[in-house]
């Protein structure tokens, strides 16, 4: 489904949010109670951050959140250092990165999950320890992190449950074959999210004739499991594809692609707004995919830890249950369903993506076919 109305106030409203952090940040108080058990750090305006980021198979992470809490980090606290480490989809090693961390005396800890169920012993010795954590992007399970920030993971499996069926709906073959439903990993909570918004749009309108949950995220697996779809239901059956995230849709549209699939009416869904995710919306071979204002996120996020550095509380939006007696504080961002013609007013108006970097070489062809001209 294509976002047109409303998504000017929705941008706005992320900026918002960055806003309202850093106002929270200056203004509120550790509570007396608080103080009086010693549960909390003695307020500090400088000290180290600990960014522990789960992988790089996809690649916002080093592109975008990385970068971007590093500068907003720099900005609020130049004198601040951060101690940054990729677990490379590796649970033990992210344990061992915060274990690290922690030894080395870093005064807050940023954590993307490799497993969000197994992450919670990282929170429970940091916690120990009196060191807050902020639970980025994924949300840590059965455990007490001071903070929560990401979007609205069921809304995303919804948007693109929603976009692939009215693109099916449009061509006129929802009843006439199969869709294979290509999920992220069987680890990652935010996955499990996507999956049950999908299914909550698709259950009932349409058969899914093979479903699969992709270990690590990992392109290659996605295109094996395209395989053995291709395999099992055979080419002609299939009439679409629900991928989670731009990896996944990569990989299976290489195995579409090897099978001879006509992808213009095949359409394969996606998330991240990625460069080669969005290249391959331009050129025909992709749907659709999921734009999150990760900058934004990844801003916030920075903004968020310096206030747990100095003892202040963000501001929440909600409170969410992770299966902990606790209920976690929590900010969500907006997201938007992008096809070919929202790249260039939702995508690019952003600044997420350049004209120069989306329409180079062969994709060139694509970007006048869709309108997308330079600045």
């Amino acid at each position: 489904m294509s976002i047109r109305n409303g998504r000017r106030p929705a941008l706005a409203a992320a900026a918002a949010i960055g806003a309202l952090v850093v106002m929270t940040a200056c203004g509120a108080t550790q509570s007396g109670s608080e103080a009086k058990k010693g549960q909390k750090q003695q307020a500090k305006s400088t000290g180290t951050i600990a960014l522990l980021l789960p992988e790089n198979k996809t690649a916002r992470y080093e592109a975008a959140d990385r970068p971007f809490f590093v500068k907003r980090m720099k900005q609020i606290c130049p004198t601040c250092k951060i101690d940054y480490k990729n677990a490379n989809q590796d649970a033990n090693l992210q344990q061992q990165q915060a274990d690290a961390a922690l030894t080395n005396g870093d005064d807050v800890l940023v954590i993307d999950p490799v497993d969000s169920v197994a992450a919670a012993k990282i929170v429970n010795k940091a916690k120990a320890q009196n060191v807050p954590v902020l639970s980025y992007e994924r949300l840590i399970l059965n455990s007490s992190p001071d903070f929560y920030i990401s979007f609205d993971n069921v809304k995303v499996g919804e948007k693109q449950a929603t976009s692939l069926l009215g693109r099916l709906n449009q061509l006129g073959t929802t009843k006439k074959g199969d869709i294979v439903m290509i999920n992220g990993s069987p680890t990652d909570n935010n996955a499990k999210q996507f999956k049950q918004g999908a299914h909550s749009v698709l259950d009932g309108k349409v058969t899914i004739g093979k479903e699969y949950d992709t270990p690590d995220w990992s392109p290659d697996n996605a295109q094996k499991e395209m395989d053995q779809a291709l395999t099992a239901l055979g080419q002609k059956k299939i009439v679409g594809v629900y991928a989670a995230n731009d990896g996944t849709a990569g990989g299976a549209i290489a195995a579409l692609k090897k099978a001879g699939v006509d992808l213009s009416k095949v359409p394969v869904t996606g998330q991240d707004a990625e460069v080669a995710g969005l290249q391959r919306i331009v050129a025909g071979e992709q749907y659709m995919t999921i734009y999150k204002p990760i900058k934004q996120e990844a801003t916030d996020a920075a903004n968020i830890a310096f206030s747990l550095l100095k003892n202040k509380k963000p501001q929440a939006q909600a409170m969410t249950d992770n299966g902990s007696k606790a209920k976690i504080p929590s900010t969500f961002l907006p997201v938007y369903a992008v096809t070919a013609k929202d790249i260039k007013p939702i995508v690019m108006k952003d600044g997420w993506i350049s004209y120069q970097q989306l329409c180079s070489g062969q994709f060139a062809k694509g970007c006048k076919k869709n309108g997308i001209t330079g600045p």
